[in-house]
């Protein structure tokens, strides 16, 4: 069984050594333009927020499955998880500033002891949508989660969940033996229930990530294809498929590192780079909250430990909700990713 960069004590758990790769190579040697100089040649120079629309919240590493290309480096070895104490403080800011959408992540977040009261005191506040990044087979993984579908509907939860292809070969080869059967199972769980069905009110997404190192197709052709396989094969239904490109960090650097793929794929996104997709990036209209209540600029970010700066506020129990309106965003050569082609966010294309 795969295991975690941590958990094998790679070079790569450690965060600079990550950005000490990225920030080398071609780019140090100036064959490849960097991602900030790309910026400077637009008009939305520095990058700076549009507000804070989507609050999004890490609520633990710790996770069922251990996936090739995770940016989280998550796994069932991964301790790290909110506190009710840090979800409380959460709960303050949301109260505070009025979220409209508050956007859960992991590992799989629905292993964080306190998810569900987190979702429900969501709801109670206001907040108007609540996603939770799912990866399915956490649904049918223990007894004590088979009831989720319900606790979903329940709660109006949007469902993001992982699906990197329709078929078993391509699933299991990225996220595991046997995931392809198990999320399956999981879809028609969430189906039964309501969820993506023509006529529902219950949203149901499923998000598609390549199994190698190139880029997503056109998201709106997936879709298609998607939605026809799912169907035929095992009379499944669900609402949008979003596309996810593959950002050089984590397990994915790992895995570019040991195929020796990493100059050509670096090399693909910046060629690839779109300006017109900058404008609508994560970064732009979210904040980020790790396990232990530091804030990022977007999730990604975050597995680099590029914090906001210390001086606007930069732990949820200092939330400044003015002075990080005004912050510049932290960007890298891994923004590369968000920007090639389409575009690249937590909700799929950008252009």
């Amino acid at each position: 069984m795969l295991k975690s960069l941590k958990a094998r004590r790679s070079e790569l758990s450690y965060k600079q050594k990550q950005i000490d790769h990225l920030e080398g190579g071609k780019f140090a040697t100036g064959e490849l333009k960097t991602f900030e100089d790309h910026l400077r040649e637009i008009d939305d120079y520095p990058l700076k927020p549009t507000g804070i629309e989507i609050f999004q919240v890490n609520v633990g590493y710790m996770c069922n499955q251990v996936c090739k290309h995770c940016h989280v480096d998550a796994g069932p070895d991964r301790k790290e998880i909110m506190t009710r104490e840090t979800i409380d403080q959460c709960l303050e800011v949301i109260d505070r500033i009025g979220v409209k959408t508050l956007d859960l992540t992991g590992g799989a977040p629905e292993m964080n002891p306190h998810f569900r009261y987190f979702v429900s005191e969501a709801v109670k506040r206001g907040v108007e949508e609540v996603i939770v990044r799912c990866n399915l087979t956490i649904i049918v993984a223990n007894k004590k989660y088979y009831d989720l579908p319900e606790f979903f509907i329940e709660n109006k939860v949007r469902v993001v969940s992982s699906l990197p292809y329709f078929d078993a070969s391509k699933t299991d080869a990225q996220r595991g033996e046997g995931v392809f059967g198990k999320s399956i199972e999981a879809l028609k769980m969430l189906n039964a229930v309501g969820y993506g069905v023509e006529g529902s009110k219950h949203k149901l997404d499923l998000v598609y990530n390549p199994n190698g190192a190139f880029l997503p197709g056109d998201q709106q052709t997936l879709e298609g294809q998607f939605k026809r396989q799912l169907k035929r094969n095992f009379d499944i239904e669900f609402n949008n498929l979003l596309c996810i490109t593959n950002l050089p960090i984590a397990r994915f650097l790992d895995y570019l590192i040991a195929s020796e793929n990493y100059d050509e794929y670096m090399e693909k996104i910046v060629n690839a780079y779109n300006p017109a997709a900058v404008r609508n990036v994560m970064c732009r209209d979210s904040i980020s909250v790790s396990w232990d209540g530091w804030l990022y600029d977007c999730d990604f970010n975050q597995m680099l430990e590029l914090k906001v700066d210390k001086e606007l506020g930069n732990h949820i129990s200092e939330f400044d909700e003015e002075k990080l309106n005004q912050r510049t965003i932290k960007t890298g050569q891994h923004c590369f990713g968000c920007t090639a082609g389409a575009g690249s966010s937590c909700q799929g294309a950008t252009t």
